[in-house]
């Protein structure tokens, strides 16, 4: 193919990848959040001498960050949203992002974050995130309870025929509440009780993250395990380090899903494949930060080709500047996927939602309205 027809197809490729429905089941708030927002907020930080400016004003216009870049902006993130009206603000914009997408189900994580100078509170927190998502106007935003009931307080009529563009699109959002590894024990039971208390407001789920290298396996197992008790589904990220007795250890918890896995052992593969547990797979993300050394290396290979149940995800989208469309365009680019099993792909994750078999039946009535518009025989393979 010459080169100007590769590009053109290329091209081709990437706006197909866009109109793809899409599901997102790894998210984090903080990380998703725009550049723009970013810069207009680090400026405003700045002006008040709060953090130096110039130490980030490269750093957050830069469309290709180095890990070392990616962790400085992690601070940034944490300053940021400890104001209520920050965190609302990038509730509201991290889901107009994903909708621009085609991202029809969005699962959010987020750690509930206590400040006492600004009033706030782990509830107070998680509210401002909720205040967020309804304050969205560009598409209607269905919220549902972790005990997978469709909200009531907002409309739960399935996403519009994809081939009717003047009506107004609908994306299911719900909020995993994020436990961090610094926490302590109590701190962690906190969120887990929080997440049980605020079931019936959008909140479906608990999520295990933070800095991989800090933290006990113990110290938040008693939390975890809690969760479990009360029916809360939960996902753990692991293995994003070589933890060996971490990375049994979750495996033997056996969560609902997990992220990442990418310092696995063979043995620890065998188990992860025999348990058939949903990993939450993240290609952008692992390779910048070291945990793949490069995409075409990038375990997505081997569990796809055992057909091991998996979801692509962008992890933190504003922090590594791609989208969900770019992930499902580097799978087809990298692996040489073809439409076909990229729709497959995006249909599948479907299954792991923490939502009911109502959201579910929606999600898979939205695939087989976008088959019809997209699946055109001619287009099943993959560019060369």
């Amino acid at each position: 193919m010459d080169p100007e027809r590769k590009v053109a197809a290329e091209e081709k490729m990437r706006e197909w990848c866009v109109a793809l429905p899409k599901v997102e089941l790894h998210a984090h708030l903080n990380g998703s959040v725009r550049n723009s927002t970013l810069l207009e907020l680090a400026k405003q930080l700045g002006d008040k001498g709060v953090i130096v400016f110039e130490d980030v004003k490269d750093v957050i216009m830069k469309n290709s960050r180095s890990p070392l870049e990616c962790f400085k902006l992690f601070d940034l993130f944490h300053i940021l949203t400890t104001d209520h009206d920050t965190v609302t603000r990038i509730a509201k914009e991290v889901v107009e992002d994903f909708a621009a997408e085609n991202v029809v189900y969005l699962e959010i994580r987020t750690t509930p974050k206590n400040n006492a100078a600004k009033g706030m509170t782990k509830m107070s927190y998680i509210n401002a995130v909720i205040k967020g998502l309804k304050a969205v106007e560009a598409v209607d935003v269905v919220l549902f309870d972790s005990n997978l009931r469709t909200n009531e307080t907002l409309s739960c009529t399935p996403m519009i025929e994809l081939d009717d563009d003047t009506k107004k699109k609908k994306i299911y959002v719900g909020l995993l509440l994020s436990i961090d590894r610094r926490e302590t024990t109590s701190a962690a039971l906190d969120t887990v009780n929080l997440a049980m208390e605020m079931k019936d407001q959008g909140v479906i789920g608990i999520d295990l993250s933070g800095n991989p290298v800090v933290g006990e396996w113990e110290t938040y197992l008693p939390a975890l395990q809690h969760a479990k008790e009360l029916g809360i589904p939960i996902t753990i990220h692991c293995g994003e380090v070589p933890n060996r007795k971490e990375i049994q250890a979750v495996l033997d918890f056996c969560p609902q899903r997990v992220g990442h896995v990418c310092c696995l052992n063979d043995e620890e593969w065998k188990q992860l494949k025999s348990i058939t547990i949903p990993v939450e797979i993240c290609l952008t993300s692992n390779v910048m930060t070291g945990g793949a050394p490069s995409l075409e290396m990038h375990h997505f290979a081997d569990l796809f080709n055992a057909k091991h149940p998996l979801s692509l995800c962008t992890d933190d989208s504003g922090l590594f500047s791609t989208s969900l469309s770019n992930e499902y365009y580097l799978v087809a680019a990298t692996f040489g996927l073809s439409k076909s099993e990229l729709f497959q792909l995006a249909q599948d994750a479907v299954q792991f939602v923490f939502a009911d078999g109502e959201v579910k039946k929606s999600l898979r009535r939205i695939f087989k309205v976008a088959e019809k518009r997209l699946m055109l025989p001619a287009e099943f393979a993959a560019p060369n």
